[in-house]
């Protein structure tokens, strides 16, 4: 696969900044894979005449299997390389997501929109993020971190608006073809763009000196690897802070707000192209407030950071149901929490950084990440069952809210270890 790549190995340029947008994009075509299901919802259930709880099933266990693929792709990438680990999950999102024009029952939905889009996507998310930050750079790498998980969290809120619009001009088969297109685009550009590290083009890593050492290729069985980080992390009081918080995280955003928010602005009269707007709102603050967050967490203690972003999304959950639902008296809540959306990323990658060392701590932070998706899997699941057995998804949003203040408190408890000379300085 080496020979494919083609930019010249003389270039002086830092090639890192480079890197980082394609792996943008990545991330942000895998954020239109997994949006699509909350725009789809409605549709699916008027023309299969599937209930909310089962298309709910069917996003929960993509979610659930996007964040427990982490940590094997993160041990495949140290394996068998970034490039590859990248183009396969491309292509199978974008067969899979092809292949849904022609489902006809509800367990071709699961199997198509929950188990092999969620294993694709799962190698496309975090664990990439982690992966190119530490290979690729020796400074702002909190900064970097913060950027690509706000495409992954930004992509999927803009996405909604757009994929509402396009559903809006055609049918759900629509919205299938150009997912499934788009996906398909980013293979050549992974193929002939993106280097496996910056030594593949005679540099080093950014910031780092001439003598820095290259990336040594793991020999391991990436299954061993994965579970033998787990092993690891699972000995360690950190990781389960760490795990318990990002549960908290992944619950109270795609889990929740990003598979929901759009049903529930329908229950409300709002159009599904307003309430995509305010989810697209969302994420241009997202991307202004995760960003910002990686910048901070290189600067100020990533353990109150975390206090403060828990606890300011807990009251903004709390307060949604009891908001004036129009475009405007939404705005409020789509500007505050925007900015608070993913940011607990930069800490959370910052704290298993200093916990586990930086060889180690991608593959932990898969598993770390891996609770991510499990909490937005129970959350999926479960505010679809309440809003079928109520009608309302009043009781899901404030027990939420409730969870993610005391997700606050624990991140207090997290030890932060020594801080290093790079983010020091």
């Amino acid at each position: 696969m080496s020979s494919a790549f083609v930019i010249p190995r003389s270039s002086k340029r830092p090639y890192a900044i480079f890197v980082v947008a394609i792996v943008f994009l990545c991330l942000l075509a895998a954020a239109g894979l997994r949006a699509s299901p909350s725009v789809l919802m409605v549709p699916w259930e008027k023309s299969f005449g599937w209930s909310r709880a089962t298309i709910s099933f069917a996003a929960a266990t993509g979610i659930c299997l996007f964040g427990l693929t982490g940590p094997f792709a993160a041990a495949a990438m140290q394996r068998f390389g970034v490039r590859v680990t990248v183009m396969s999950a491309l292509a199978l999102m974008s067969g899979a997501t092809a292949a849904s024009l022609w489902m006809t029952s509800a367990w071709q939905l699961i199997l198509l929109w929950g188990v092999l889009s969620g294993v694709g996507s799962g190698c496309i998310a975090n664990v990439l993020s982690a992966t190119i930050a530490n290979r690729w750079f020796m400074t702002n790498r909190g900064l970097v971190t913060g950027l690509l998980a706000a495409s992954t969290s930004t992509g999927t809120l803009i996405f909604f608006p757009a994929l509402s619009a396009i559903l809006e001009h055609g049918t759900w088969k629509t919205v299938v073809v150009v997912v499934s297109c788009g996906l398909a685009g980013l293979i050549p550009l992974v193929l002939f763009f993106l280097p496996e590290q910056p030594g593949d083009l005679g540099q080093t890593p950014f910031g780092a000196g001439a003598d820095h050492p290259a990336a040594v290729p793991s020999k391991a069985n990436p299954l061993r690897t994965a579970f033998g980080a787990l092993a690891e992390g699972a000995r360690s009081r950190d990781f389960w802070l760490l795990a318990g918080t990002f549960f908290v995280c992944g619950l109270t955003t795609n889990g929740l707000v990003g598979t929901h928010m759009i049903a529930l602005c329908s229950d409300h009269g709002l159009a599904e192209v307003t309430a995509g707007s305010l989810l697209a709102m969302m994420g241009l603050f997202d991307l202004v407030g995760t960003t910002a967050s990686g910048w901070l967490t290189d600067r100020f203690d990533p353990r109150k950071l975390l206090f403060a972003y828990y606890g300011l999304r807990g009251l903004s959950l709390i307060y949604l149901p009891h908001a004036d639902f129009t475009f405007y008296g939404l705005s409020f809540f789509a500007v505050f929490y925007g900015l608070d959306w993913i940011a607990t990323v930069p800490p959370t990658l910052a704290l298993a950084n200093r916990a586990f060392g930086e060889q180690r701590a991608p593959v932990i932070f898969g598993w770390i990440s891996a609770s991510h998706q499990l909490g937005a899997a129970t959350a999926a699941a479960l505010a679809g069952a309440s809003r079928t057995a109520s009608g309302s998804y009043l009781e899901a949003f404030v027990v939420a809210g409730a969870v993610a203040v005391g997700a606050a408190v624990a991140s207090l408890f997290i030890a932060t270890g020594r801080r290093p000379a790079a983010a020091a300085a």
